[in-house]
């Protein structure tokens, strides 16, 4: 089974991702080089960037794109949410129209809420999948992510955390999270070609070396498929 990227901004001209559609081309490219089968542009879902409408036009048109250059990478519908805006309840466009919301916490500062803020999705009959935790402050506060995993969420690992592409601080904490089997899934949120062939595949190698080939496929393959289909975890 070919790899599943689940988080990342391929969609040209709609946020702080891909400039143009030979970016994305390019980004395709890599990917595909790379084992990816197939993706899940994650636009990120502001009220400064493009809306849903213009967003579904653009992935429509990358798919167009794709075809003509003969990539052969299947893309699905999805969004980047956030937590801390309350229209999250109401607003957040899910996965591949599926039960599973890809939902950001914030960098730099406190999410007190997480575990109510997981509870009401979870009664609205969303699974939020948590981006890249080893990157938020609220993620280092011990035993945090084990008690979002507990409260219903999933966890999605930045690969590139663990080739320190976003310092030590995330390069610790992702594999800490892995040495503990809290991520559901890894993807690449990669925004930009430049140099992403090469720390693309150092990421992919190196969590080959932290969990074995098996927690790979799992990791890449298996369980972000299992959720573009819908399939509770």
């Amino acid at each position: 089974m070919g790899f599943v990227d689940l988080h990342l901004h391929l969609l040209p001209q709609i946020d702080d991702g891909a400039r143009s559609m030979e970016d994305a081309l390019q980004m395709a490219r890599v990917l595909v080089a790379n084992g990816f089968t197939a993706a899940a542009p994650s636009p990120h879902n502001r009220s400064e960037y493009a809306p849903r409408e213009v967003c579904l036009q653009r992935l429509d048109e990358v798919r167009a794109a794709l075809r003509a250059a003969s990539i052969s990478l299947e893309l699905h519908v999805n969004s980047e949410n956030q937590f801390v805006d309350e229209k999250l309840f109401e607003s957040a466009r899910p996965l591949a129209g599926g039960p599973y919301a890809l939902i950001e916490a914030p960098y730099t500062t406190p999410l007190p809420v997480l575990p109510d803020v997981i509870f009401r999705l979870k009664l609205k009959g969303v699974t939020p999948l948590i981006a890249h935790p080893e990157r938020c402050l609220e993620f280092e506060r011990k035993g945090r992510a084990a008690e979002a995993v507990r409260g219903g969420a999933l966890l999605q690992l930045d690969i590139a955390a663990l080739v320190g592409r976003y310092g030590p601080q995330a390069k610790k904490l992702a594999r800490t999270f892995l040495d503990q089997g809290l991520y559901a899934v890894a993807a690449s949120d990669m925004h930009s070609p430049v140099g992403a062939d090469k720390w693309l595949a150092e990421s992919i190698a190196a969590l080959e070396k932290a969990v074995g080939a098996p927690a790979v496929q799992a990791l890449l393959a298996t369980t972000p498929a299992a959720l573009l289909r819908g399939e509770m975890k």
